[in-house]
């Protein structure tokens, strides 16, 4: 099939060019309508569940809120987690699903358990909300509105130009599911109420709210039809402004209303109860954060919006600006140019060592142009798969892997035509480059195509990854995959098409261009020519000293598995945003006030002493979509720094920033810091609940105990290097005014705790009693206290309530009202209460830091019973990817092994390739160990691309040594030296582009590098030492195979496996190629040849003639009328039926078919006899050309040596020139006729493989080297063809009984329904017989039928002589060859080899000279190949004997 595909595009170039010209513009097509993001969006597949009652405490939403939420989810089909955040006003319950359901069905499955749970939760508790459907990745923009005179805009106004006029258009755009407000006031119309006042004038708080809610509404009547027109009717009763609100009547008081402005001390614009705020610069902001949909294209949805803003900023008042301050675009911009950098760089790295080694600028440019190539058909499927680019998909990328198969071809081309040129004279032809491109591709596809095969398979296990290493690693492994399947389609039509026509010879080679590609061509050549020399005499010594290579090569896998035992770990090194994250915590039950206060300061003391920070961005509390809960006593900041680091003053890394900053900001008193990135503290607290790299999970019940030992577990692990950042989650400390109730007072005043809790609420909380239109806008209408009456406990405790008769009592009186503290946050995982102690990793890994975290805890602190620790965060996502890798791993080398075991039939030598594995992750170790890289996941996968790649020098140098193995080079060391020589060029080749392709990664510091360097760090030490240990130590293991095979008997092979195995896995030697047996052969001929399927369908076809022997006559079936127009009466034939009767022919019918059947079957066995005897002559004819090949080749490697020796001699003076001359005559001669001896085998094997399918070439094994005796017991089988011959004589003698049945009689039967005129109708039959009266013609086709009997007769005795006669001749030819093959093997053989190997110690020796030695040599070697012709004259007679005597030709040893 390759070699189809390969011809047929060097032939059809168009049908090439049309498909390269698809991949062009369908790949720029994809890259332009492509997904684009920095990095994959590893969040799970989670639902949020937000249930917002402001006034409720956070013990209150634990037990009534969020429990049954907690509960109602947990049998939910596909839910793999729940945890839960509760905190005074709000709880959130993030539920996790399976990532395989999708987005859509488990927030279906969520919708229909919030309807169940709303009955459960109590009236006024909240209503449970699913919060927007987003990601960790889903903030992509985030701005603020800024006007130029800060004093001119209050907060407010801000917050409703956000909420009003911003927030509503860029809620149309496609992919935003939500915009987030933060930050200012929410306008509300306020009714500030003085208690003095209602007190004064006998109201109640609920008369005014009551008052309010029912003079607040519109009405409609109908429609009064007057004048033929519907007029509606409608009533207006909304409020319009603040005197409308002054101006409602609350009650009468002896005929006097009482207005709503009587008992106010004031109607005004208020705002709502604020449980967050934003801070920027130094000041207070509002702003938005824009949440993408999941999974719409970021890139995208970010350009949308900012064309948006555009529109936007028109609509906004001139003096206020839309300034973003984290813009998801610019983290793409950097990460995408990060990557287009990396993959420019690495292309042009990959193409000057192309150019440099293959010594031809040509050939490097057709390899280098399937790498763009292969990138747009990557793009392509990209697109179809839905893959997203990002830097995970691109970032890792080797076009020196892909481009291998490319490579293997181009230098296979280029050292053909190089040979071809030197052979002949003259330019080559566009045929003979067609040819010469055909054979070359096709050769090395072979092993091209595995390689890639390999590269593809290692991937397959990535691909598979769940979880966050799945969706982290599967986009990158879908890619490479795209690239590579790209890379072998180009590899079989493109490149071949393209080599054809451009690696032609120059015609005129005088030329600059061929000029300078000469030039290039010698360089490569001096260049390889000192690699060898340097690379020879390390092959050598190695060879000499094998035990002590490959105890060192165990002792460095030794040394590496325990550099690897003790070396850190973490799960993925963090990508650097650019920008910082930084979390300041104050006091436990700090104000919101305060906390607004403090990071004013924080603000400003970063913008005066940094320069390098261009804003600094701070959120408090909740936002208008809480996804992101927090309390007042800790602030979520951002720190956008300048992006060219080249203006930088106070720093020059980042690193060194942020440690300046620590310094500086720690000079704040009552301050704690954490520090984190964007992007990075989202996913993790979206993951796993937690912001910092490490959670230290404590669970337990008491909300106290839990406390207490969370602070121990802070103390000790601070104390830990490398641990930064520990705090303790918040849990207590919230300040609470708690009300207890007096029952016994409740009863004697006769008042319900609802009514008291519904007035505690409305008085300082407020209570919303309508809404105010503004246009469009709509604003609440709330009524509370006057802020002077709610400033401490005292005015809660003289809060007057009303009575059921109509007084007015203090609050106190009825309830106990005191300071106590309360829990300021629950957290739940698995429905179970737990705190955590975060911790943020600085200077070392996270595997590491947690063994000692483990160690420190165990030892220092005892757990009350009931109480465990988990450990979360990234370790807990390092653990789940190590247990995948743990499964992936074997997976991918058990896949390398079986396509190794595929490509070369052979199970030891794929160990022996299988090597390499070790080896690679010996540099792989040792090169993150150089740099200071743990061992993380991003590593993990370039073990697994390494160890793909790794397998692939070996594979092409285990192929060499097996192809001059199979060429006749039998001397060991010089096949292996000739091998290594041959194949070093194309080994440096695929190593050095694989390794110096992904040289730019593990250098590159800019955005995204961080993933990079790991992965192709690993993958550069690896390629390094496998391949240095892979071209010394193989050679090794292949001598011992060697060595060992041949002082062993061949049952000892699996002795031998074993002991190879536990010297680092080393394997044995089989031939790669498709060898067959000659039973095999004559198998596959009888099954797949016509002939033979037509003798059968010959067979099935006489069997269904039986049918028709029993054939008893036709049936005729008529109707008719007579005496018609005559006037005299019709008669008609309504209907008769004739049935005619051939039945005493039966018998003869049917003898006759069956011996049809008996004769075709005869002819099958003749057909099946012949068959039999033309595969094994031609089977014969190949072994023995293939013999006759491997003496020219022998004989061409000792005239090689005999030419450089007399070369060697001429140059010194030892000789004269026309030894030399006659000497490299000689090798010329013997070069032409090994070229003979190839198309003698090429032509042999044709003539065997027509018999065998056109599927496989084949060629013969080993089975023929002896020939043993058969001995004839002097009695003749009965041949198929005299078998045939007396069929056929009976099938004539049947005949004349045919012919003869013929003339017996025949009968017939007919009956019919008649009527005549008008009478009735009535029934006739008839009965008869028919004979041959006139049997003439009849009696001269039964005398030819006699003579055809006579005929067959002759035939037989015929068949009988030649048989007789061919098998006598064949015994005196078959005993002949036998006698010549007995001289041959003790007489003239052991001379010839004797006369050959004296000749060459001779000539060394300098006991004769060059025309002695030539004369030697080619009577020794004519004596070979007379011997091989006796040998396939013994053979064809052989064959043709057990043809006459059908034996089966492997039954070689008859009666021994």
């Amino acid at each position: 099939m390759i070699n189809r595909i390969i011809y047929f595009s060097i032939h059809h170039k168009f049908v090439v060019v049309l498909l390269v010209a698809i991949i062009i513009f369908g790949g720029i097509y994809s890259l332009r309508t492509i997904n684009v993001d920095s990095t994959p969006d590893i969040t799970n597949n989670q639902v949020q569940v937000i249930t917002t009652a402001q006034n409720l405490s956070t013990a209150d939403i634990e037990q009534f809120v969020t429990y049954p939420i907690e509960l109602a989810m947990s049998n939910l089909p596909g839910v793999e987690d729940i945890r839960s955040i509760s905190r005074f006003g709000l709880s959130v319950v993030t539920i996790v699903f399976k990532d395989d359901m999708g987005t859509l069905q488990p927030r279906q499955l969520v919708h229909e358990k919030i309807s169940e749970v709303r009955e459960q939760i109590p009236e006024g508790f909240g209503v449970p909300e699913m919060g927007p459907i987003s990601t960790g990745l889903g903030e992509i923009y985030q701005y603020t509105l800024v006007p130029k005179d800060t004093s001119r805009y209050t907060p407010q106004e801000l917050r409703t130009i956000q909420d009003w006029v911003v927030k509503r258009q860029l809620s149309l755009i496609p992919g935003v599911v939500e915009v987030n407000s933060f930050g200012g006031n929410i306008k509300q119309y306020e009714v500030a109420l003085n208690t003095e006042k209602l007190k004064a004038m006998n109201t109640t708080i609920s008369e005014v709210y009551e008052a309010l809610s029912k003079n607040n509404v519109n009405s409609g009547g109908g429609y009064i039809e007057d004048s033929h027109m519907a007029n509606f009717i409608r009533g207006k009763g909304l409020v319009k402004n603040l005197d409308d609100i002054r101006n409602i009547v609350v009650k009468t008081n002896g005929g006097v209303p009482v207005l709503v402005g009587d008992v106010a001390d004031d109607v005004r614009f208020g705002s709502q109860v604020r449980f967050g705020a934003f801070t920027q610069n130094g000041h207070e902001a509002v702003g938005g954060m824009i949440l993408m949909l999941k999974g719409a294209n970021s890139d995208k949805v970010v350009t949308d919006v900012k064309e948006r803003m555009k529109s936007i900023q028109k609509s906004l008042p001139s003096d206020i600006e839309i300034k973003p301050f984290l813009d998801r675009s610019n983290l793409i911009d950097r990460t995408t140019s990060t990557i287009a950098r990396n993959l420019i760089e690495g292309a042009l790295i990959v193409i000057f060592v192309l150019v440099l080694l293959l010594g031809s600028i040509r050939g490097g440019l057709i390899t280098a142009s399937v790498i763009p190539l292969s990138l747009l058909f990557a793009f392509i499927l990209m697109r179809i798969f839905g893959v997203w680019a990002n830097l995970m998909s691109l970032g890792a990328i080797d076009f020196g892997i892909i481009v291998d198969g490319a490579v293997i071809i181009v230098e296979g081309i280029v050292h053909k035509v190089e040979s071809r040129m030197k052979k002949q004279q003259g330019m080559l032809s566009s045929n003979d480059m067609k040819e010469i491109s055909c054979q070359s591709a096709s050769t090395m596809m072979h092993s091209a195509f595995f390689g890639q095969l390999i590269i593809l398979i290692v991937f397959i296990p990535i691909i598979f990854l769940t979880g966050i290493s799945g969706k982290m690693f599967s986009p990158m492994a879908y890619t490479f995959s795209f690239a590579v399947i790209g890379a072998i389609i180009l590899c079989l039509t493109y490149v071949p098409m393209v080599s054809s026509l451009w690696l032609k010879p120059f015609e005129n080679p005088n030329g600059r261009f061929a000029q300078l590609e000469m030039k290039l061509g010698n360089m490569s050549n001096r260049l390889m020519g000192n690699i060898v020399k340097v690379y020879r005499p390390l092959l050598f010594s190695s060879l000499r000293h094998k035990a002590i290579v490959l105890s060192v090569a165990v002792a460095l896998l030794a040394i590496t598995g325990f550099t690897f035992a003790r070396m850190g770990g973490e799960f993925i090194p963090s990508l650097d945003e650019g920008d910082i994250a930084m979390q300041a915590f104050l006091r436990p039950g700090s104000s919101l006030t305060e906390t607004i206060q403090r990071e004013k300061e924080i603000e400003n003391l970063l913008l005066s002493s940094f320069p390098e920070i261009k804003t600094v961005c701070a959120r408090i509390g909740v936002a208008d979509i809480p996804t992101d809960p927090q309390g007042f006593d800790y602030t979520d900041s951002f720190i956008i720094l300048e992006k060219d680091m080249s203006k930088w003053k106070s720093a020059k890394t980042k690193e060194e920033l942020l440690e300046k900053i620590k310094a500086k900001l720690n000079t704040l008193p009552g301050i704690n810091f954490s520090f984190s990135q964007p992007v990075a503290l989202r996913f993790n607290e979206l993951l796993t609940g937690v912001r910092e790299d490490i959670a230290v999970k404590l669970y337990g019940d008491d909300l106290n105990e839990l406390n207490r030992l969370g602070e121990q577990m802070a103390t000790i692990i601070s104390k830990i290097p490398g641990a930064a950042d520990v705090a303790l989650e918040r849990t207590s400390g919230l300040p609470q005014i708690t009300i207890e109730y007096d029952q016994q007072k409740l009863a004697q005043y006769g008042l319900q705790i609802e009514k008291l809790n519904q007035y505690v609420s409305a008085a300082f909380a407020g209570q919303k009693a309508g809404v105010v239109f503004e246009g469009e806008k709509r604003f609440d209408l709330t009524i509370r206290l006057s802020e002077q009456y709610r400033k401490s406990i005292k005015d809660i405790e003289n809060l007057y309530v009303d009575t059921p008769d109509g007084t007015q009592i203090p609050l106190s009186e009825v309830a106990k009202i005191s300071y106590q503290p309360g829990p300021m946050q629950i957290s739940r995982d698995q429905t179970f209460r737990r705190i955590y102690v975060g911790v943020n990793v600085r200077n070392r890994d996270v595997k590491s830091l947690v063994n000692d975290i483990q160690h420190q805890l165990d030892k220092k602190l005892k757990l009350p019973t009931g109480y465990h620790i988990t450990y979360g965060g990234e370790f807990e996502k390092l653990q789940e990817a190590s247990s995948r890798l743990a499964i992936v791993l074997p997976i991918a080398m058990a896949l390398i092994f079986i396509l190794l075991y595929f490509a070369l039939k052979s199970v030891k030598q794929s160990l022996m390739i299988y090597i390499a594995v070790p080896l690679a992750t010996i540099g792989g170790i040792f090169a993150l160990v150089a740099r200071g890289m743990p061992f993380s996941i991003s590593a993990g996968v370039g073990f697994i691309v390494l160890f793909g790649v790794a397998v692939l020098n070996g594979l092409v140098l285990i192929n060499r040594f097996n192809s001059l193995k199979s060429r006749g080079v039998t001397n060991l060391n010089r096949r292996i030296v000739r091998g290594t020589s041959e194949r070093i060029r194309p080994i440096l080749l695929t190593a050095l582009s694989a390794m110096l392709g992904f040289l730019p990664m593990a250098v590159s510091g800019s955005a995204g590098a961080e993933v990079q360097r790991p992965l192709a760090t690993v993958v550069i030490g690896g390629l390094f030492s496998a391949t240095l240990l892979t071209v010394i130590v193989i050679p090794i293991l292949y001598a011992l195979e060697e060595q060992w095979s041949r002082s062993t008997k061949k049952g000892k092979a699996t002795t031998m496996t074993a002991v190879l195995a536990l010297s680092l896995l080393v394997p044995v030697n089989t031939h790669a190629q498709n060898p067959i047996s000659l039973d095999s052969a004559i198998a596959k001929a009888l099954q797949y040849y016509p002939t033979m399927k037509a003798a059968q369908m010959n067979i099935e076809s006489n069997k269904a003639l039986q049918a028709t022997a029993k054939e008893i006559g036709e049936t005729e079936i008529s109707t008719g009328a007579e005496e018609l127009g005559r006037g005299n009466e019709e008669v008609w034939t309504l209907l008769a039926v004739r049935q005619n009767l051939d039945v005493l022919g039966i018998s003869a019918r049917n003898r006759f078919q069956k011996q049809q059947v008996e004769v075709s079957k005869a002819s099958e066995k003749v057909a099946e006899s012949s068959l039999r005897r033309e595969v094994s002559i031609d089977y014969a004819n190949a072994f023995v050309a293939h013999q006759r090949l491997k003496v020219y080749l022998q004989l061409d490697s000792i005239y090689q040596d005999f030419e450089t020796a007399a070369k060697l001699r001429y140059e010194t003076q030892a000789t004269s020139r026309l030894e030399y001359v006659s000497a490299m005559n000689q090798a010329r001669q013997i070069a032409i006729a090994k070229k003979q001896a190839e198309n003698d085998e090429r032509i042999a094997l044709l003539n065997l493989n027509r018999w065998l399918g056109k599927d496989v070439q084949y060629h013969t094994d080993d089975a023929l080297s002896e020939i043993t005796v058969m001995q004839m017991n002097g009695t003749t089988p009965l041949h198929p063809s005299l078998l045939l011959a007396e069929e056929q004589l009976k099938l004539a003698e049947t005949k004349i009984k045919l012919e003869k049945s013929k003339m017996l009689p025949k009968f017939f039967v007919e009956a019919g329904n008649q009527k005549i005129g008008p009478s009735a109708k009535y029934f006739n039959y008839q009965v008869g017989v028919s004979f041959p009266l006139f049997s003439k013609a009849q009696s001269g086709r039964n005398k030819s039928a006699t003579i055809e009997r006579d005929i067959a007769r002759e035939n037989v005795r015929q068949q009988e002589i030649e048989n007789t006669t061919g098998r006598q001749t064949l015994e005196a030819m078959y005993q002949k060859g036998l006698e010549n093959i007995e001289y041959y093997r003790h007489s003239a053989l052991p001379v010839a080899r004797e006369q050959k190997e004296a000749a060459m110690v001779a000539y060394r020796e300098g006991a004769t000279d060059y025309i002695g030695f030539i004369q030697n040599m080619k009577d020794a070697t004519q004596t070979e190949l007379d011997y091989w012709d006796a040998y396939a004259t013994c053979l064809n007679a052989r064959f043709n004997l057990l043809y006459y005597y059908n034996y089966p030709p492997n039954k070689t040893n008859e009666n021994e």
